[in-house]
């Protein structure tokens, strides 16, 4: 049976004198299944929320309120290094091998981890950027002034490029500081589903790559943090006043798409949660999935992490009490895609290097060869590529003898057909002459 990990961070001081808990500890690696435990462990960080982002070999944390980024490794399971950045950073995300930043002056900054390349925008919002969303194309940004940007990733770090970027599309339709954004799995023009949540107590579900607003939701307090299940078909909020609430998009009355009843611009109330946590854990921060998406996982501001059943509805169980505020909650893959080459060692950012070196280890068996060198250095010809040869051969003599036969088949049907006509033409003269007389 697989096991589902998930790692969780923390942020601020401890809230109560527990010894149980160590106070050096930011984040925390945790087994799901088949029981809750805690694998690993990472000192000295306090992570804002949006502040955590994770590959096969590394974690990256922004420190609260600071310009640094702890850099942990996960094959090692220590602080690898501590990268410092001219701005303080609020959110971060990964984009293959690039780790994207949001800063408090409303910038974005691209750093390649293999090369130490790093792109700078010009301040692209007017806030702070509070939360970043990525796929494999396009990149959505979304701050505190309102707005989102998207942003095409290959202009972005195409070399050469001018510095002064531009977003692709704005999408501004929220009138308060964006409090999360998520995005559906699809790339397609028309599918592109991205949905953002705001302090002015409303969701929008958009298409991010035209700028259509699909649906706004509306909520009786502002949702705080969102996710969207692995095929897009359901929206899991947390508001506030401490309710998990659950949207269906495509239930028996859709939200959007084509067979949605009602017009985008109609907003929809959402008022009955699917359920609501104790007043004493405080308002949730961040919000996670499970893979089978039977559960939900929220981390609170006084310390709890509760998983929710999607199945028997009832009231959140704790699995832990970090003893303080958790910020995020992020899934490990459990199907990490295959790469020829994985970074073991990051590259600190570096603007003024002039050549481009890539740094990386090479994956797999690279020593076999290939079927040119393979034909090349036999005795002669290989005995498989004589008998791959020969059976074409023959099977090429064998569709010539079936075509053969078909032609000879179709000019013996052309003949009768033309027998035919000549018949018909004989009859028509006949009743002509007849008629004459």
């Amino acid at each position: 049976m697989p096991s589902e990990e998930i790692f969780s961070s923390i942020c601020g001081p401890p809230i109560a004198a527990n010894t149980a808990v160590s106070k050096d500890v930011g984040i925390y690696g945790h087994s799901l299944t088949p029981s809750w435990t805690i694998k690993s462990t990472f000192k000295k960080s306090s992570a804002p929320p949006h502040g955590i982002a994770l590959n096969d070999t590394h974690i990256f944390a922004a420190q609260d309120q600071k310009a640094h980024v702890h850099v942990y490794s996960r094959l090692r399971g220590n602080q690898e290094t501590l990268v410092a950045f001219p701005e303080r950073i609020r959110s971060l995300a990964l984009a293959g091998d690039v780790l994207i930043l949001g800063t408090s002056e409303g910038r974005l900054i691209l750093w390649e981890i293999s090369t130490g390349r790093q792109v700078t925008t010009p301040p692209c919002h007017v806030q702070a950027v509070t939360c970043l969303a990525v796929t494999r194309y396009h990149l959505l940004s979304a701050s505190e002034d309102s707005n989102i940007h998207v942003w095409s990733l290959s202009r972005l770090l195409e070399l050469g490029a001018d510095a002064g970027h531009e977003p692709d599309l704005t999408l501004s339709n929220h009138r308060g500081a964006v409090t999360d954004l998520v995005v559906g799995p699809s790339t397609n023009a028309e599918t592109s589903l991205c949905v953002s949540a705001s302090i002015d107590k409303t969701c929008i579900l958009w298409n991010y790559q035209t700028g259509q607003v699909l649906r706004t939701l509306l909520f009786p307090s502002p949702p705080l943090c969102v996710s969207l299940d692995a095929s897009a078909r359901a929206l899991f909020a947390c508001a506030e006043d401490g309710g998990l609430y659950l949207v269906e998009l495509f239930g028996d009355k859709p939200l959007v798409g084509s067979r949605s009843a009602e017009l985008p611009s109609i907003v929809v109330q959402v008022n009955a949660p699917l359920g609501v946590s104790d007043v004493a854990d405080g308002p949730a921060s961040c919000l996670a999935l499970s893979h089978d998406g039977t559960s939900v996982l929220t981390g609170h501001t006084k310390g709890k992490i509760l998983q929710w059943s999607l199945i028997d509805n009832s009231h959140p169980t704790e699995l832990a009490n970090l003893n303080a505020s958790v910020t995020n909650l992020v899934y490990v893959p459990l199907l990490s895609p295959k790469k020829p080459c994985k970074v073991g060692s990051v590259v600190k950012p570096n603007q003024s290097q002039r050549q481009y070196s890539i740094t990386a280890q090479l994956e797999g068996d690279f020593g076999e060869d290939s079927r040119f060198s393979y034909m090349l250095n036999s005795t002669g010809l290989p005995v498989d590529v004589v008998e791959s040869a020969t059976a074409s051969v023959l099977n090429s003599h064998s569709g010539t003898k079936e075509d053969t036969r078909l032609l000879k088949e179709n000019e013996e049907l052309k003949a009768i057909i033309e027998e035919q006509k000549e018949l018909q033409k004989a009859t028509m003269q006949y009743r002509d002459g007849g008629k004459a007389s």
